[in-house]
């Protein structure tokens, strides 16, 4: 089975490229809901997240998000922290559910591919590019946030161009390009054992 990554930055719309994959046949492991699910059920994570922080970081066995997120951003540190406890339970949940697929391909969405090292996992990476005005716009818009609260989560992510350099292939989601051509172009490259262009 062949395992694709899928990532972008912010309001790049690799949500709607998702979308678009598995209308096509492929599943997609969604790895931002599928943290968020293990964050709340996986007991490794809960005790280590409470031995780093403290038992009540969990509110009625729920990871309490918000309080979490005031506490990283305070101190750059914990953050690397906690990926270091997250993200091993989600690649190997990810892997698990590959075991459970029946089709040539599946894809594993994340913005932070390459940060979390997902990227080790899968066999094609493909890059939802989008001009950092309109991520912005769409995030906004989105989120119902302020430009300023964007920029931030912006420069927190591995910038695009980083990203472009290891990607195996790039689709231009900048609502002049049409995706589904590049979405076709892009499952017969893979088909076509990789043969991708950079």
């Amino acid at each position: 089975m062949i395992k694709i990554g899928i990532t972008g930055g912010i309001g790049s719309g690799k949500s709607v490229v998702s979308t678009l994959l598995a209308e096509e046949g492929i599943p997609v492991y969604r790895a931002d809901d599928e943290s968020k699910r293990l964050t709340d059920n996986s007991l490794t994570i809960r005790e280590k997240l409470q031995a780093l922080i403290d038992e009540s970081i969990y509110v009625n066995g729920s990871l309490d998000r918000k309080r979490l997120a005031s506490i990283i951003f305070k101190e750059d540190t914990l953050l690397q922290q906690i990926d270091e406890i997250i993200h091993p339970v989600v690649a190997e949940d990810f892997l698990s559910w590959v075991t459970k697929q029946t089709t040539k391909y599946c894809a594993l969405e994340s913005a932070i591919l390459y940060e979390s090292q997902f990227d080790k996992n899968v066999d094609v990476a493909l890059l939802v590019y989008a001009p950092d005005k309109l991520r912005l716009k769409r995030a906004m818009m989105r989120d119902r946030v302020t430009e300023a609260e964007i920029l931030q989560r912006m420069n927190h992510q591995m910038s695009d161009d980083k990203k472009r350099e290891q990607a195996d292939f790039v689709i231009f989601n900048d609502d002049i390009q049409p995706l589904i051509p590049q979405i076709e172009r892009f499952i017969g490259c893979i088909a076509s054992n990789f043969q991708l262009n950079k």
